[in-house]
């Protein structure tokens, strides 16, 4: 596979995390070290450095070694996610995860606006991966003006339904000249593998872990199997056939 370098900088684990929905700050913590990510997203207002009063995300992961993504969750059009694009630039945070559904029932991200932000983000020169539909079109058109990344859903946010646009991220892999982040649905490590066997260049997962009965079990699991799916790919599968084809010699009691 090759590298993946998102913004110039070199990601060894292709395994991204969300920090939402998890139980408290330690459990938080210990999922965070059990997956090895070095990448993390939150929402801006997880982030109240300095601030006591709240549940800064900040005190729970070491920026030295992992990159906090801040993501427009809430957002419902491009002018508000620009906003807080521009409100955590401004508080230091320069990679901005762009999300924008004003469907509150399904979370699906409105492409028109998506692309609006992503013009504007990447001329404020921040990195920006926006979250997508698996449209095909539309990831050229977000890698056009700017975007450093593309991430169209498996399936809707919090799902865990798994990979069920499979065609279209597959279209999206084949066509894209930037990282390719299969994010939202993935519900099971095996999600996570299939997604790196098609050939993405990364996974993003937040519900499965942070919901599972045993988080930091359920973080290595993701972990594990991203980096056993990297692996065998780079190890060059033997390619499907039709047909049987027989392991041992077929005729040595003829």
């Amino acid at each position: 596979m090759r590298d993946l370098v998102i913004g110039g900088r070199k990601f060894a684990n292709r395994f991204f995390l969300g920090t939402g929905k998890f139980a408290s700050s330690d459990v938080m913590r210990g999922a965070l070290a059990a997956s090895e990510t070095e990448l993390v997203t939150t929402a801006l207002t997880r982030v109240h450095e300095g601030d006591a009063a709240h549940d800064d995300i900040l005190k729970v992961i070491d920026r030295s070694k992992v990159e906090v993504m801040l993501n427009t969750s809430g957002a419902r059009n491009a002018a508000e996610a620009v906003r807080i694009a521009k409100l955590g630039q401004a508080a230091g945070f320069n990679w901005i995860k762009l999300e924008i559904h004003p469907d509150a029932r399904y979370l699906l991200p409105d492409p028109v606006e998506t692309l609006k932000a992503v013009e504007e983000c990447a001329k404020l020169g921040m990195v920006v991966l926006p979250y997508i539909n698996a449209d095909p079109v539309l990831a050229r058109h977000c890698e056009a003006a700017g975007a450093a990344a593309v991430m169209p859903l498996g399936s809707p946010i919090g799902s865990n339904r798994g990979i069920r646009t499979r065609d279209m991220i597959e279209i999206i892999i084949e066509q894209s000249h930037v990282p390719v982040v299969v994010d939202a649905g993935i519900g099971l490590p095996s999600h996570a593998a299939e997604a790196i066997e098609m050939g993405a260049d990364a996974v993003l997962a937040n519900t499965a872990v942070a919901a599972a009965d045993d988080p930091v079990k359920m973080a290595e699991a993701f972990k594990l199997a991203v980096r056993a799916a990297e692996l065998a790919v780079g190890a060059g599968p033997a390619a499907p056939r039709a047909a049987a084809s027989a392991t041992s010699p077929m005729d040595i009691f003829r």
